[in-house]
C-alpha cells in the first residue's frame, strides 16, 4: 500500500468534502473600469505586469517578457497585487492557462484577463489548486465555454460555482509531491532541450563572425539564384521517388522526377517566405523556391548555415500580405562572407556535428516529454479523483 493509500484509509476513508471554489478561494482580476490599454504598456519601470502570454509551458511566469506599468495603476486594486505562491488562471482569450508566481522580486499586478486565485482558510495547499485547475475536471469546463462562441470567457458567477475537493492537507500534500515529481522531470527535459539549441545558435554566430579581412559580398555575386518549375498537385505522389518542395519546408508531395541535385539548400519564397532548407537527396523545386546554383568560392552547405545565421535579417525582408513573400533581389541583396575554402570546410563540419546532436535531441526529447506529460497527465486526473463523502 503506498503512502497515499495510506493516508486516504486513515484520513478519509468515507471520502472528502466538495465546497464551491467561491467558499474557500478568492478569485479576484482587474475590474472593467480599470481595464489597461496598450498604450499604457512600458518598456522599463519598477511594477510589473503579468499577462496570459507570460505563462510558460512549465506553469510558471516568464519575467523577461512582462511589459511595466505605472506606480498609480499597481496600486489601484491591491486585491491583485502578487505574491510569491499566488495561482493564476486566463480568464478570457486563451482560456484556462494556469501558472504559479515563483521567484517573483518586485510589484507585480495583473491585467484584466487573468484571475489570482487564493485559498481563504488555509484549507488548500496552493500546488493543489494548480494541479486541480490543470485536471480533466476543470479544463473540462473551460472546454465548454470555448465552444460556439469567437469570444469566450470565463466569468466569476461561472468560476465562483464550480466544485473542488478538500481532502485533509496531509493527502493534498502528497499527491502534489507525487504529480510535481512528474512536472519537475518534465521540466528538466524541456530545459536540456532549449540549452542544446541554444549551444548550436551560440557556436554557429561565433564560428560565422569574421574580421575586417574576410572578403564579404552580396550573395548574387557568388551564387546563381534559380528559381524552381511549377507543379500541379496531379502530378503528386505519396510514395514517388523525389519529395517536391513547394511553400513550405515539408514536402507537399513527392514525384517521379527530380530537376534539383542533392546537397543543395533551398529558400522558400512564397507562404512560408523566408525560411531556409537543405536536402540530401535529389528533390523537386517547385516554383515558390529558390535554389543556389553556387561558383567555385562557396559551399553549398556552408551556405545553408549562412543564410540559417542571418534568418532574422532575411525575414525583415519577407512582404507581408495575404500571402507573405520574399523577392529574388532581396535574397540576392544578402550579405555572404567568403573564407577560403578550407575554413567554410571545418565550419560545416563543426555545425553539422552540433546539428546532427541537437536533431537527435529533437527527436527523442519531446517523445521523452510527449510521454511524461501523458504520464502526469494521467495520474492527476486519476489522484484528483475523490469519492464525495455522503451528506449528514
Amino acid at each position: 500500500m503506498s503512502k497515499l493509500d495510506e493516508l486516504i484509509r486513515e484520513l478519509c476513508p468515507d471520502g472528502v468534502e466538495y465546497k464551491r471554489f467561491d467558499e474557500v478561494c478568492t478569485l479576484n482580476a482587474r475590474i472593467g473600469w480599470q481595464r489597461l490599454t496598450k498604450a499604457e504598456y512600458m518598456s522599463k519601470g519598477d511594477y510589473l505586469l503579468i499577462t496570459g502570454t507570460d505563462f510558460t509551458e512549465t506553469h510558471e511566469i516568464d519575467y523577461s517578457t512582462c511589459v511595466y506599468v505605472t506606480e498609480e495603476r499597481y496600486k489601484q486594486d491591491p486585491k491583485i497585487q502578487l505574491k510569491n505562491g499566488d495561482i493564476l488562471i486566463t480568464k478570457d482569450g486563451t482560456l484556462g492557462k494556469v501558472a504559479q508566481v515563483k521567484g517573483l522580486e518586485m510589484p507585480a499586478t495583473l491585467n484584466g484577463g487573468v484571475f489570482v486565485v487564493r485559498c481563504k482558510d488555509g484549507s488548500l495547499e496552493n500546488r493543489f489548486i494548480l494541479h486541480y485547475l490543470l485536471s480533466n475536471h476543470f479544463q473540462s469546463v473551460v472546454e465548454q465555454q470555448k465552444t460556439g462562441s469567437t469570444i469566450s470567457h470565463l466569468t466569476q458567477t461561472l468560476f465562483s460555482r464550480l466544485m473542488i475537493p478538500l481532502p485533509p492537507l496531509e493527502v493534498q500534500r502528497e499527491i502534489v509531491r507525487i504529480l510535481d515529481n512528474f512536472t519537475n522531470l518534465t521540466a528538466e527535459l524541456t530545459a536540456e532541450l532549449t540549452a542544446r539549441k541554444n549551444q548550436y545558435e551560440f557556436y554557429r554566430d561565433k564560428l560565422l563572425t569574421y574580421d575586417s579581412k574576410t572578403k564579404i559580398v552580396p550573395l548574387k555575386d557568388v551564387a546563381e539564384i534559380e528559381r524552381g518549375t511549377r507543379v500541379v498537385r496531379s502530378q503528386l505522389t505519396e510514395d514517388g521517388l523525389y519529395p517536391v518542395f513547394q511553400n513550405a519546408l515539408t514536402p507537399m508531395g513527392y514525384n517521379d522526377k527530380a530537376n534539383r541535385l542533392g546537397n543543395n539548400t533551398f529558400l522558400i519564397c512564397a507562404g512560408a517566405a523566408g525560411q531556409i532548407g537543405y536536402s540530401d537527396v535529389d528533390f523537386w523545386a517547385a516554383d515558390d523556391c529558390y535554389t543556389f546554383k553556387c561558383c567555385e568560392k562557396l559551399e553549398n552547405r556552408y551556405l545553408f548555415h549562412v543564410l540559417k545565421n542571418n534568418q532574422h535579417r532575411i525575414d525583415a525582408q519577407v512582404r507581408r500580405a495575404s500571402i507573405p513573400r520574399i523577392s529574388r533581389e532581396a535574397v540576392g541583396n544578402i550579405r555572404i562572407p567568403i573564407p577560403p575554402l578550407d575554413v567554410q570546410n571545418r565550419i560545416v563540419n563543426v555545425l553539422d556535428n552540433f546539428e546532427k546532436i541537437c536533431s537527435d535531441l529533437n527527436i527523442g526529447l519531446p517523445a521523452e516529454i510527449e510521454a511524461r506529460q501523458k504520464q502526469y497527465e494521467y495520474y492527476r486526473d486519476k489522484l484528483l479523483t475523490f469519492k464525495e463523502v455522503a451528506a449528514t
